[in-house]
């Protein structure tokens, strides 16, 4: 096995002052490797090698990489040297963007929270929540991911992110993603303010909604007077076809979570878009104006940033786009990768796919395979996530709650070359899991010598 990456990366400024596990890990795995260029799908490194990006930045990067067009819209408005963080003027752009925003995300959705992160817009989300409806109580699904923030936090339950950290919010329940029936009996309760989902949870897998699920669970929200709030932090922006992933489901929430994609991956920004009547909970009065803000919320970069993403969105028409390539991909992925034991599936909406393994059944692999497990469950993904990096030069990730999954999500400008290029690449791997003893030999090795990490 080749060596990892140089010592002296080792002695960066990064391992030293920021992250020196995550630096180290990246070196066991063979991905840390500076990156000179990066455009649309593509990443360039300073040795000279190409990668295909198929996982956007946890869908950040739907338009690609560094889009000239919104380079552009921010050069202009940083040479027009106006009023970027003024916080006492009225932002013409917020006010444009928020327009733009409420008329795709459509239903009763009319005013918007501009913040920085999706984590944010959780937080804004659950604060306008409770001050609507006077309740406390929060509503979730299992396994969902809403963010690292102490609100967002409540609202997951894998104990490997709530570890160390807790107590966190009370009055929070989570339920099974999909199961009407119980949510009918916590919310005839009518102590919950919000039951806040994702349309298609993302780090649980790529677990798509029950047909009626959302419908469903909007009309008991509704019956209950509890607010029902959509997570589109990663589904949303077109991600899966649709400008929300709601919009399959054709409901009509109180509140939704934007973030990620909305300004190109080029300057941070979230936004809570809500209904006239959530926002009058919270702005009551000239008085409490300015009850909730966020320091960098309306600044002239993000907002321009966020129109000039919009308009690459849909004057490409990536979101159709995104339906048509997925759906190809998925179809491509199901009939190359339907000979291999170990792959239980492939599923997702728009260009956000996931494939799910299992263990095998085959002794030879399974005993490979529990070896794995018992070193660390993530393991497995992560040697397919460095095998497609290191021997394809494809980026991706396993999901970060289900570590069974391998995401796949490249930018929405992807090439129907650059998606055959994906599918023989995986392909090429998990052939080599299943009739090669050397993937696990070497990988065996290389889990070992992470497990201390």
């Amino acid at each position: 096995m080749p060596n990892s990456a140089p010592a002296a990366s080792f002695a960066s400024d990064y391992a030293t002052h920021v992250n020196p596990r995550w630096a180290t890990l990246l070196n066991v795995l063979q991905m840390n490797v500076k990156y000179d260029r990066c455009f649309g799908t593509e990443l360039f490194t300073a040795d000279g090698r190409r990668v295909l990006d198929y996982l956007s930045g946890y869908c950040v990067h739907n338009i690609g990489h560094n889009h000239p067009y919104v380079i552009q819209a921010l050069k202009e408005e940083m040479d027009r040297c106006g009023p970027a963080m003024l916080q006492s003027h009225v932002p013409e752009l917020a006010g444009e963007l928020a327009r733009r925003l409420c008329d795709l995300a459509g239903g009763e959705l009319r005013k918007v929270f501009f913040g920085s992160s999706g984590s944010e817009g959780v937080e804004a989300a659950i604060k306008f929540a409770r001050a609507a409806t006077r309740r406390a109580g929060l509503l979730c699904a299992k396994n969902s991911f809403h963010g690292l923030t102490t609100g967002a936090l409540s609202l997951m339950t894998d104990p490997f992110w709530r570890e160390g950290f807790e107590p966190l919010l009370q009055n929070t329940v989570a339920l099974p993603f999909g199961d009407l029936a119980a949510l009918e009996r916590e919310l005839s309760t009518k102590r919950f303010a919000a039951f806040i989902v994702e349309p298609l949870q993302s780090e649980a897998g790529i677990n798509l909604a029950p047909v009626g699920y959302l419908q469903g669970a909007q009309e008991i929200c509704r019956r209950t007077g509890t607010l029902f709030v959509l997570d589109e932090v990663q589904t949303g922006m077109f991600r899966t076809g649709p400008f929300l992933a709601g919009h399959y489901a054709g409901v009509d929430p109180d509140i939704v979570i934007l973030a990620k994609a909305l300004s190109g991956g080029l300057v941070p920004v979230s936004a809570t878009l809500m209904t006239d009547e959530v926002y009058e909970s919270v702005y009551s009065s000239l008085r409490r104006a300015i009850v909730h803000t966020s320091t960098f919320s309306e600044n002239s970069l993000s907002m321009r940033a966020g129109l000039a993403t919009l308009d690459v969105l849909e004057k490409q028409s990536l979101g159709a786009r995104a339906s048509a390539l997925g759906e190809m991909l998925r179809t491509r992925l199901r009939e190359e990768l339907s000979p291999f034991e170990m792959v239980k599936e492939v599923r997702g909406l728009g260009m956000l796919s996931g494939i799910e393994f299992k263990s095998p059944s085959k002794l030879s692999l399974k005993v490979a395979f529990e070896s794995f497990r018992a070193i660390h469950p993530a393991m497995f993904g992560q040697i397919v996530v460095m095998r497609l990096f290191r021997d394809k030069g494809i980026l991706t990730q396993i999901c970060g709650n289900n570590f069974m999954v391998l995401k796949v999500a490249p930018p929405l400008v992807v090439t129907e070359d650059e998606l055959n290029e994906f599918v023989a690449a995986i392909r090429d791997v998990v052939d080599l899991m299943h009739s090669s003893p050397s993937f696990w030999t070497e990988a065996l090795g290389l889990a070992k010598r992470a497990v201390n990490i």
